[in-house]
């Protein structure tokens, strides 16, 4: 699960007609690590895709803090570098 911002978000289909959303999601917060406070701070790409994310697809724009749980998957751009993207299983909107 991450927990963040919304920085970014564009509507797509694909080739094979299936509806995807996709996020960049800022997450910034503080974890205890060996007895000391650690600044933790990660900017992702998460793909919603499929009619289930529907309902929320209008209200995923930049600013709104949101959970998202999924799943991480290795994903080759056109340049051809390779970066993890989050597959969301679920998200919820923060208010």
């Amino acid at each position: 699960m991450l927990s963040g911002t919304i920085t970014r978000s564009r509507r797509l289909d694909s080739p094979s007609g299936i509806a995807h959303v996709v996020i960049t999601v800022e997450h910034k917060s503080q974890r205890q690590e060996v007895e000391m406070l650690r600044n933790v701070y990660c900017l992702i790409q998460v793909v919603l895709s499929g009619p289930r994310f529907d309902s929320v697809a209008n209200k995923l724009q930049a600013g709104v803090q949101v959970d998202v749980e999924g799943f991480l998957s290795l994903q080759q751009g056109r340049n051809g570098q390779n970066r993890l993207v989050l597959h969301a299983e679920n998200v919820e909107l923060k208010t």
